[in-house]
């Protein structure tokens, strides 16, 4: 079976993947991606139950209709808004936009998991669906699917990310959480404009701005546990449009990381508490847009720990701490009993660089992983009490 494009045939996982990454799209726009993946899963065999509501990515079933315990393995499919400068032969030929977090690498371990699943489909028996999921990166793609029952009869799901700083050859494969909850802030802080030479005259926006984001580095340090995990960044500042003049409007955004619901509960309080204080000491009015994010991604402790050992022949086990970055598979863990695994990439730089170059002997474990959670899983339920 062979990965038809309508330029070439694909058999080589590798060469897939290159295809892949050569052709990336942002999240909720994946059509060509999800085609592609439709088309091979179909001509496969597999049964394909993508809800109508889903607009891009791919659900797709293998084992009997009518099997007893129902599992998941979910591969996001997005790329980012990100020009890639790797100089590879198989770089992005859509400009502005990169496979820079490696999901081109996790679809393509799906697709080679589906494969290797088909070929022993008569020793499946629970029924296994495949998630090939849209718009991980906005935080959006497992609420659709959730949100159009996509995972309604799903007693387990199993997923990962590659982990660039961990090499080839390696996986963790933890129990509790593993990923942050986040929460994005957007704050505009309104003044009266004028000449810089006169700022008696004027309410300056940009001053209130500048302490209030040194004032917010409290949230952290003076608000929460310290020896609880946690980080506020301010990333993205615009304020006036020329050296001379002070502008109306000062604008500001960012992002805080937690990793207990009351941490976030309380960060959340206390970060407003600061901005309309600060707002309010220089005359200014504040507009805050809080987005909260995915939560806390929790691997279950039940689970976790059988499918640990199940991957352990294939690749060295090692811990690793819990991440800040943020994951929508997150939302999955709050439904259903869930393990996510970091597997090691390999790769020259961090995730979301622009010059991100992960090895493609990444795939292996990638599949191996998949394949090996679904003999782990129907064993898992074929004992007794695990139901």
């Amino acid at each position: 079976m062979a990965l038809k494009t309508d330029q070439r045939t694909l058999t080589d996982w590798a060469a897939v993947r290159h295809y892949f990454h050569q052709h990336p799209e942002l999240s909720s726009k994946e059509s060509e991606t999800t085609v592609l993946i439709h088309n091979y899963l179909s001509e496969l065999g597999y049964r394909i139950v993508t809800p109508p509501g889903l607009k891009t990515g791919v659900l797709a079933e293998i084992g009997p209709e009518d099997a007893e315990h129902t599992i998941a393995l979910r591969a996001d499919i997005d790329a980012l808004p990100i020009q890639e400068q790797t100089n590879l032969d198989f770089s992005s030929q859509n400009a502005g936009v990169m496979h820079a977090c490696g999901h081109d690498l996790h679809l393509t371990s799906l697709l080679a998991a589906s494969q290797l699943l088909k070929e022993h489909e008569k020793e499946i028996k629970i029924k296994v669906r495949l998630l090939f999921q849209p718009a991980e990166e906005t935080n959006v793609g497992a609420k659709e699917v959730l949100e159009n029952n996509g995972l309604t009869d799903v007693e387990a799901i199993v997923g990962f990310h590659n982990q660039p700083r961990l090499p080839v050859g390696q996986i963790s494969v933890q129990s509790g959480p593993r990923t942050a909850a986040v929460d994005k802030f957007a704050v505009t802080f309104h003044g009266v404009g004028g000449h810089a030479a006169k700022p008696h005259e004027n309410i300056d926006p940009i001053v209130g701005l500048a302490n209030t984001i040194t004032a917010l580095q409290t949230v952290i340090s003076r608000t929460l546990n310290p020896n609880h995990q946690s980080v506020l960044s301010v990333t993205h500042i615009e304020g006036g449009k020329t050296w001379n003049v002070i502008p109306d409007d000062a604008w500001f955004e960012g992002t805080i990381r937690t990793f207990g619901g009351e941490d976030r509960e309380l960060a959340h309080k206390q970060f407003y508490q600061v901005v309309e204080a600060q707002a309010a000491s220089y005359g200014l009015k504040a507009e805050i847009d809080w987005q909260p994010g995915p939560p806390v991604l929790q691997n279950s402790p039940q689970l976790t720990p059988f499918l640990a050992e199940a991957i352990a022949d294939q690749a060295e086990l090692v811990d690793m701490p819990a991440t800040a970055g943020g994951e929508d598979f997150a939302y999955y863990t709050e439904e259903i009993p869930s393990v996510f695994a970091f597997i090691g990439s390999g790769a020259n730089n961090g995730l979301h660089h622009s010059d991100l170059v992960v090895d493609d002997g990444t795939l292996k474990i990638g599949a191996a992983w998949y394949v090996r959670s679904v003999y782990a899983l129907q064993a898992y339920f074929a004992k007794e009490g695990n139901k």
